[in-house]
């Protein structure tokens, strides 16, 4: 591990423009991994300019804006890419743009893409991994920031549950521990994180006296456009709702189809049985336990169902 961060800041020492990218449909730790290695290279090398691009997603503004540069802003600059998979989720596709490519994430490496590839499937989070990079190079001269440790602790929270799930590791802990001693408030943070509109809580309601269970303890909610349109709610918005059904008694996966316009997002979660496989049938990926995928019609959200009753059966 340490000699992949050497690696990658001998790359960061040659350049000095140095673009950050992360996937389509931010969460916390795109914004965490993406925001904390911008601000830890703006400290430790005040010479270079070191931009974040990507789409905003409103209810993470808190976290961090956007830079808007124009494409000749690529020439002879680094691009690297945080916490995403594979290059159709890489978000602004001018990240070819660059002189040289980096890819840092956390997720299953089937689309190897980039000059330096630094994936460690065994992290909590891909924010995570930017503290250790930190923590490979403070000697040589990397510098940590209140605000690079705020993002990167608001990334491994969200990519964690709030240290529940699974890849959470005695790491983990040690590195939350640390980053906590730089004096962000832990409340305004957790108040970002957590705030939920009204319109989103009455939706979560629905969710809640609508979803079905099979035998097998699979849990489905479907959410189609003229439901998000009767509450007000936004696919982005209805998205964070994900993890509602994961504490009710008997299911062992869920799934939540949302539709937007070109398309239905499904978002995959489990307490054991594999889903990323499941999500490969259908234009995605992800974790073993959290996967998305995208699909066309409703008949095929049967079908995911289907291959989902299947995996529980197979665990």
């Amino acid at each position: 591990m340490k000699e992949k961060c050497l690696e990658i800041l001998r790359a960061i020492h040659q350049f000095d423009t140095i673009i950050i990218h992360r996937h389509v449909r931010p969460d916390p730790d795109a914004y965490g991994s993406q925001g904390g290695l911008a601000e830890i290279l703006k400290a430790s090398f005040p010479e270079k300019t070191v931009y974040t691009v990507g789409k905003e997603e409103e209810s993470l503004q808190f976290l961090r804006r956007m830079d808007v540069i124009e494409d000749k802003t690529y020439e002879n600059a680094l691009v690297i890419v945080c916490d995403t998979a594979n290059t159709d989720r890489i978000c602004d596709d001018r990240y070819r743009l660059g002189k040289q490519l980096i890819k840092i994430d956390h997720h299953p490496n089937e689309d190897p893409y980039g000059d330096i590839l630094w994936v460690d499937t065994n992290a909590s989070s891909t924010s995570e991994m930017i503290y250790e990079f930190y923590l490979a190079g403070k000697e040589e001269g990397l510098v940590m920031t209140k605000e690079a440790a705020r993002l990167i602790y608001a990334g491994i929270v969200g990519d964690t549950g709030r240290f529940l799930f699974p890849r959470t590791s005695e790491k983990t802990f040690r590195y939350a521990s640390e980053l906590i001693q730089y004096g962000f408030s832990l409340t305004e943070l957790y108040d970002g994180l957590y705030r939920t509109k009204l319109n989103v809580a009455h939706l979560s309601g629905y969710v809640l006296q609508n979803f079905t269970v099979s035998k097998e303890g699979v849990a489905a909610i479907k959410m189609p456009k003229s439901l998000l349109e009767q509450y007000g709610v936004t696919a982005s918005e209805a998205s964070q709702l994900v993890g509602l059904l994961g504490n009710i008694e008997g299911v062992v996966a869920w799934v939540f189809f949302i539709e937007e316009e070109k398309e239905i997002r499904v978002r995959l979660r489990s307490k054991g049985p594999i889903v990323n496989e499941v999500a490969k049938k259908y234009r995605g990926g992800g974790h073993p336990l959290a996967a998305g995928a995208s699909i066309d019609s409703w008949d095929d959200a049967d079908r995911v169902i289907e291959d989902l009753k299947a995996a529980c059966l197979s665990q």
